[in-house]
């Protein structure tokens, strides 16, 4: 909830800076385009740097689940729903843009005992991985959709080759600092993550965050909250000209029924109260809004609609969890071990 209060008051701030400015068409500029995208870098090299190899191997199949059941599905599910109602030709975009669960509140919940342990393994292991999936996917799926472009042209297989060339440089230079004093390995990062921006890689930085990491990631850490802050931020600047309420409250509506319908797949064999809080488990964070802000220049508007989905989503989470919990079956007490 503190969070939640926390990114309503930088969008208000944002808000009420663009009123006094009098800021208008700011996702038209040179500054702004370069900024969304060095914002995009750093909150995808954040996601995919975090992810634990280790445990990512230990459950190949659960991560398969969530990559597809956890992103694909849901998607859909929401793109089907939004566009049948309301009609609109960016359902799909607006639907990948809320698919994902942010990590960053799954790992302030991780600490309580609501969830057993295969059950946390399962959330933290959904919100890992769908968090760079949907940011890819929602970047190629722009690039078919923009109106300035349509269908599969050779362009699409020469982006893909460099970005594969991308990972390979990156892993030849991880190769290089990984024995190197600290210093480097963050050059290394910081490069990294600059020019994933500056040439729009970002499927290389994905890729490439899986084994080029910093030193000590808690300066990552700090770097990801700032993009959190910032994007905010822009977000409230970019919401000069209104919200689109009803829409953004279908879609938050939507986004958090489709993720109890995807659990109903992934949580099969788990406890009741597992599979409730598990499917009660969507929140949307810096992931939303800075694909929000990366859209917002090719689908104008995009950031009033993503702007209240946040917001109906994040108030569901702690309204149903609220209910549940003060209703439900009380938690189990974790057994002591010897």
């Amino acid at each position: 909830m503190a969070r939640l209060g926390f990114l309503i008051l930088v969008v208000g701030l944002g808000w009420v800076a663009a009123h006094l400015g009098d800021i208008s068409g700011l996702e038209h500029s040179g500054a702004y385009l370069l900024l969304s995208g060095l914002l995009l870098a750093v909150g995808l090299y954040g996601s995919t740097h975090g992810i634990d190899l280790t445990e990512a191997r230990r459950h190949k199949k659960l991560i398969l689940l969530a990559v597809t059941v956890g992103v694909l599905l849901k998607a859909t599910f929401m793109a089907g729903v939004v566009y049948l109602v309301s009609g609109d030709g960016r359902a799909v975009i607006l639907a990948v843009a809320m698919a994902q669960i942010d990590p960053l509140s799954v790992a302030s919940a991780m600490g309580d005992n609501r969830l057993s342990e295969r059950a946390r393994t399962i959330l933290s292991a959904w919100s890992a991985f769908d968090d760079p999936v949907t940011v890819i996917l929602g970047i190629y799926a722009v690039s078919f959709l923009r109106p300035a472009e349509s269908g599969f042209t050779a362009d699409y297989v020469v982006n893909l080759g460099l970005n594969a060339l991308f990972a390979v440089v990156a892993y030849g230079v991880w190769r290089l600092v990984s024995k190197a004093p600290p210093l480097f390995g963050y050059l290394a990062a910081g490069i990294a993550v600059v020019s994933a921006a500056w040439s729009s890689l970002m499927l290389g930085l994905a890729i490439s965050g899986l084994y080029l990491r910093m030193p000590d990631s808690r300066w990552l850490a700090r770097a990801v909250a700032g993009a959190f802050v910032l994007s905010a931020f822009l977000m409230g600047l970019l919401l000069i000209g209104g919200a689109n309420v009803a829409m953004g409250t279908l879609l938050g509506l939507t986004a958090f029924v489709a993720q109890m319908l995807a659990a109903l797949v992934l949580t099969r064999g788990l406890p009741t109260t597992d599979r409730v809080h598990l499917g009660l488990a969507q929140q949307n964070g810096i992931t939303a809004v800075i694909l929000a802000l990366t859209f917002e220049r090719d689908f104008p508007g995009f950031v009033a609609v993503i702007a209240p989905s946040i917001l109906t989503v994040n108030l569901l989470y702690v309204l149903a969890n609220g209910i549940y919990d003060a209703w439900g079956p009380a938690p189990a007490v974790p057994v002591p071990r010897d």
